[in-house]
């Protein structure tokens, strides 16, 4: 697909670029080149490749959540500076 000087000048309009009249001309035949890369591939018959999103396979690397017994409250707040019978006690942070 030939894409022409005028096109490109209208994209650089669209996206605020100021080109100047050889740039016009290396953008037109990179452009057009693409686009003949891109058509190529189109003619790939591909009807038998399932889609994917990565190339390779991808799976989750965590951990399944597993429940599983807590710690007794005495233990847990044994070490704790400041605490109540149940919980931490921290410093008041709101005025």
């Amino acid at each position: 697909m030939k894409i022409t000087k005028k096109e490109v000048e209208h994209v650089a309009l669209l996206a605020r670029l100021k080109l100047t009249e050889e740039e016009k001309e290396v953008l037109s035949k990179q452009l057009s080149d693409i686009l003949t890369h891109v058509e190529k591939l189109n003619e790939v018959d591909t009807k038998a490749i399932e889609p994917t999103s990565h190339v390779i396979k991808m799976q989750n690397v965590m951990r399944d959540d597993i429940v599983t017994v807590s710690l007794p409250i005495e233990k847990v707040l044994a070490n704790a500076p400041d605490r109540t019978d149940e919980f931490f006690r921290v410093p008041k942070i709101i005025e």
